[in-house]
């Protein structure tokens, strides 16, 4: 894939992943800052590290089902394996300015 095409699924991804809500905050998990990182490789592999908001999370299996489900249907993408981790631990601080502003937190 060229650099063009892959800059173009890479911005899909971003827009895709900003339509997957965690349910218990009904914010995106982009702009809570779940996401950290995303990686995808010339042959349309896509690997994401992300975490919870916290580990015992009810909603975690609803969460990376429709993870999976939205990115798998991207052009180009051809597969998404999304590892869970804690490290560093999610706070607060890692959400965008719009997600503190949409739960009254500035």
């Amino acid at each position: 894939m060229t650099p063009e095409e892959k800059l173009n699924i890479e911005e899909k991804i971003v827009e895709y992943l900003r339509t997957v809500v965690d349910p218990e905050i009904a914010v995106d998990v982009y702009s809570l800052g779940l996401i950290y990182k995303i990686d995808l490789a010339d042959d349309g592999a896509l690997n994401i590290d992300m975490t919870l908001t916290a580990p015992n999370c009810p909603m975690a299996d609803f969460i990376l089902d429709d993870i999976n489900m939205k990115l798998s249907s991207i052009p180009g993408v051809t597969s998404v394996n999304v590892n869970l981790v804690f490290e560093p631990e999610w706070n607060r601080d890692m959400m965008s300015e719009e997600a503190k502003l949409e739960l009254g937190l500035l």
